[in-house]
């Protein structure tokens, strides 16, 4: 291959003019290379500068599958530029297995709302105007709530039947080009006329806790209604809760790198090094969950066609899950390098107050996907 010598004798940076020895000034930092390039160009710098996915992403995730502390001993020693770094490396792939898991998880709700439209327009399809659409389930409601009355059912139960006779009286609207009917409301707590009141609060804070309310109750009714209605608010639900769950996720990482300081104090490690094995933890987590999705979706795909993949692909992904667990206890061993007992004693009590901590993380994005 052909090398080509770069001289850099007689060239000053544009910035401050002093004279430049490499490819960047030593005096202010600015490179050489004018931004003034194709677009394609900008493109590739763009992501660099967001993801860094080069070269050194292959010689980063096979450690990290099946090498536990292999790449966090690597950090500590000094040997960093063959890899990408702990928090660029869990960032992509946290975003990843969240969105991977975020599209699996709509197609399941995609077939489950097509298998339940399928059952077309019923009784609905002999009428021909909107208007007897409507009177037709305003009639059906009723019978099916003095039916409901007699029989003692479940206002689930209720809700649900009215809200398939619902969708087939707007299959049959949609087909005559009307409007659908509204959405019906249930009976129980006013989330209109019980507001949150505190007179110590800013005003702007207490109607944004007001509207946050609100929209869980409408969320809360709409997912237990059933049918398109139910699709819906249990879409507005995962899209909230997948929209803060990387954010929390941020706010448990630092708790378990403290939590590790503390059962490590006499160690003597600063907060950082901790830090890197909880990067490194996670990074190793978000990627056994980014295969594990990504081989349940390969085996829905794969069975239909070929049945005999189901049993490899069903135990690939038990594999993976029995692996995590065994993974962090001998990075445990390995990067701490205390005896079996004691990392087994201090990882069941970290696992068991970081199952409490993500339960809660998990709570509030649940709490914060329900006012989506």
């Amino acid at each position: 291959m052909k090398k080509e010598l770069v001289s850099f004798e007689g060239v000053h940076c544009a910035n401050c003019g002093a004279p430049m020895q490499g490819e960047f000034c030593h005096e202010c930092g600015q490179s050489i290379h004018s931004v003034l390039r194709p677009m394609h160009h900008m493109v590739e710098d763009t992501l660099d500068m967001v993801l860094h996915i080069d070269g050194r992403i292959f010689n980063t995730l096979p450690p990290l599958l099946y090498r536990p502390g292999f790449l966090t001993m690597e950090y500590f020693s000094g040997r960093r530029q063959r890899y990408v770094a702990p928090f660029r490396l869990m960032f992509v792939l946290c975003l990843l297995s969240f969105f991977v898991t975020r599209i699996a998880i709509d197609n399941i709700g995609f077939a489950d709302t097509n298998l339940e439209a399928s059952a077309g327009t019923g009784d609905f399809a002999r009428d021909t105007t909107p208007e007897a659409v409507r009177a037709r389930f305003e009639t059906m409601r009723k019978d099916i709530d003095k039916a409901a009355d007699s029989a003692e059912h479940g206002k689930k139960t209720i809700r649900k039947l009215i809200s398939v006779e619902r969708d087939h009286a707007n299959h049959r609207l949609e087909q005559l080009g009307a409007a659908p009917l509204p959405v019906q409301t249930e009976d129980g707590w006013d989330f209109h006329q019980n507001k949150f009141e505190a007179s110590w609060l800013p005003s702007s804070m207490v109607r944004s806790i007001n509207r946050s309310i609100e929209h869980m109750g409408v969320n809360l009714r709409g997912a237990t209604a059933g049918g398109e209605e139910g699709a819906a608010a249990q879409e507005r639900i995962l899209a909230g809760v997948f929209g803060v769950l990387a954010q929390t996720m941020f706010v448990v990482m630092p708790l378990f790198a403290l939590l590790l300081k503390l059962m490590y104090v006499f160690k003597r490690r600063l907060y950082m090094e901790h830090l890197i094995v909880a990067l490194h933890s996670h990074a190793f987590i978000f990627l056994a969950l980014l295969l594990g999705v990504l081989v349940g979706g390969l085996r829905s795909w794969l069975v239909p066609h070929a049945a005999w993949t189901s049993t490899p692909l069903l135990l690939v992904i038990w594999a993976l899950g029995v692996w995590v667990p065994i993974y962090l206890l001998i990075m445990q061993k390995q990067v701490y390098r205390q005896g079996w007992f004691m990392t087994t004693v201090k990882y069941l009590f970290v696992g068991w107050v970081y199952c409490w901590l993500i339960g809660i993380a998990l709570s509030i994005a649940a709490l914060l996907g329900l006012a989506h």
